[in-house]
């Protein structure tokens, strides 16, 4: 005798399989999900490269390696009118300050610190003008006067090295190149001044008169 049972369950079996088999035809680049998606397009994926370089190819950069982090820099020297300062500091400084002679920096006013904490003499190597002169005596290249910075603003130095503080050049695709303190603070006065805002609303102000 035949079991009816076994029957209903082989037809109800064998019209899932139907269904299901039907159901998964589709065709190359349809998916059941967004995840199936990607996995079957990312498969053969090798990865693209991303670079700055095309951004940054017409600027003089320097290499250099701080905290253990290497990106570039902009060249300064080439970018100071007056340098290399010897051309005129044919002496050395004590010996050119003299009455008789005519003040060469009469338009720069330092606004760094007060008088009794700096003075020219503070970064500026009185025996060779053409470099900077760190706290302890030793000689600074004007590329690297963010190495004299450092020496009082630890902090911005290191939000600098780290990305955080700065600005960079190009993008931020590698390779990193970045802004140094003197691209952005004017070294005898390094504070900002106070600015309007971009689209300052000159209606409220007069309302408010």
């Amino acid at each position: 005798m035949i079991n009816t049972n076994y029957i209903k369950q082989g037809w109800f079996l064998s019209i899932a399989f139907l269904f299901i088999a039907t159901s998964c035809k589709h065709k190359e680049d349809e998916y059941h999900s967004v995840t199936d998606k990607i996995e079957a397009k990312s498969k053969h994926y090798k990865g693209i490269s991303i670079s700055s370089e095309k951004y940054t190819g017409n600027l003089k950069l320097l290499e250099i390696t701080e905290n253990g982090i290497t990106f570039s820099i902009p060249e300064r020297k080439g970018e100071i009118k007056s340098y290399a300062c010897t051309e005129c500091h044919s002496k050395p400084l004590q010996q050119m300050q003299r009455k008789d002679l005519k003040k060469a920096h009469w338009n720069i006013k330092l606004n760094h610190a007060n008088a009794n904490t700096m003075n020219c003499t503070t970064c500026h190597d009185g025996n060779n003008m053409d470099n900077l002169k760190s706290i302890t005596g030793h000689s600074i290249d004007l590329n690297n006067s963010y190495k004299l910075c450092s020496q009082c603003h630890q902090k911005q130095y290191k939000d600098w090295t780290g990305g955080a503080h700065g600005k960079r050049i190009g993008s931020w695709a590698p390779p990193r190149a970045s802004l140094t303190c003197v691209n952005c603070h004017n070294p005898h006065s390094p504070g900002f001044d106070t600015k309007w805002p971009a689209r300052f609303n000159t209606q409220v102000a007069k309302e408010r008169k």
